[in-house]
């Protein structure tokens, strides 16, 4: 026996390409188009550069009151970690134990399935039906928790707070998380049920809405009890994975929410735009309340719309994936970045 046989098999997730080629118009991995605010600008001007060679704060304490004073609820509540992929690892990990399957999409975000093999954990891929919404019924059955990002990852679509509290009323026994990375595009967050469903936890992250993708924070909020244990797993592993410069950007970052907003506000009028300039082309279109589309056309397959915009130098999201091979995922870039896709898209369909 080798030490190869002692290894535990993962097959990992496969992020989206971040292209070594210049002059690209890059809407494949869902950043934001605008940058961070001139607040963080400031800051990293004035950043103590002395204090990097000193620890950071393990707590984070001024961004975890900040973070509960604008959730209105109690610093006790609020988790932080090294961008909301870290967070959902540590969830699961702390969570999701019991001998039942771990219920989840089987459309959704494809990190899921990977924590899973990871962690030996038994899982079942719920269907979504045949306009890729969330079978409601089907997650009412024995499991270990439940997960899906609300809105959805990669369809868009969203689910309202009745439908949220039903899964919740229905499986008090389990933790149910809302993975909120694109709520800030068009949704309601479920935070304000946190005090009501002591199984509910809510992830969010600085990533998308925030402009934040380099500098990686990640949150979770819940009960007070469901925060502790996650802080007594993260602490197994890291005591301080939120760094120096990162908290003090991201303290800028929430006291600063109407930049985020406007920010927001223009990716939402840009994204309704190319929805509708993409319809009158032919594409079939779910609705969004994201900072992407999830298209495709029905005369051409995916593939070949991958690769011909790629061709361009326009990169979008393509699986090679049953049931949505044919789709594409578009993030939402500046106005002039999608007056080119949409250039491009009705030339090539004129050929």
């Amino acid at each position: 026996m080798s030490w190869q046989d002692k290894l535990r098999p993962v097959e990992p997730y496969v992020a989206g390409e971040q292209p070594k080629i210049v002059d690209v118009i890059k809407l494949n991995t869902n950043e934001n188009p605008y940058g961070p605010s001139e607040t963080i600008k400031e800051v990293l001007k004035n950043i103590d550069i002395d204090k990097l060679r000193l620890y950071p704060s393990s707590d984070a304490d001024d961004l975890k009151k900040a973070l509960a004073n604008y959730y209105h609820l109690n610093e006790d509540q609020v988790f932080l970690g090294n961008g909301s992929d870290e967070v959902l690892a540590l969830t699961f990990l702390t969570f999701f134990n019991g001998t039942d399957p771990v219920l989840f999409p089987d459309i959704t975000y494809s990190f899921y399935p990977v924590y899973c093999d990871l962690y030996q954990m038994k899982y079942q891929q719920i269907p979504l039906d045949a306009d890729f919404k969330i079978n409601l019924a089907a997650f009412n059955q024995p499991n270990s928790g439940i997960i899906f990002p609300n809105p959805n990852a990669p369809t868009g679509l969203l689910v309202d707070l009745e439908f949220i509290e039903t899964i919740l009323q229905n499986n008090q026994d389990s933790i149910v998380v809302i993975d909120e990375a694109y709520i800030d595009f068009g949704g309601t967050s479920c935070v304000p049920l946190i005090n009501k469903y002591d199984n509910l936890i809510v992830t969010q992250t600085y990533s998308k809405s925030r402009s934040l993708a380099g500098i990686r924070l990640g949150i979770a909020l819940g009960s007070k009890e469901a925060i502790k244990h996650l802080y007594d797993v993260k602490n197994s592993f890291n005591s301080y994975p939120i760094d120096y410069l990162a908290q003090q950007v991201c303290l800028a970052s929430i006291l600063d929410d109407q930049d985020t907003k406007t920010k927001c506000a223009k990716v939402i009028k840009t994204r309704e735009w190319v929805k509708e300039e993409l319809k009158q082309l032919g594409f079939i279109v779910p609705d969004s309340y994201a900072i992407f589309v999830f298209v495709k056309h029905p005369d051409i397959s995916g593939e070949e719309l991958f690769l011909a915009l790629r061709k361009v130098g326009i990169i979008v999201r393509h699986w090679n994936q049953p049931r949505i091979e044919e789709y594409l995922r578009i993030s939402i870039g500046t106005d002039e970045q999608m007056k080119r896709l949409i250039s491009f898209l009705k030339k090539y369909l004129q050929k």
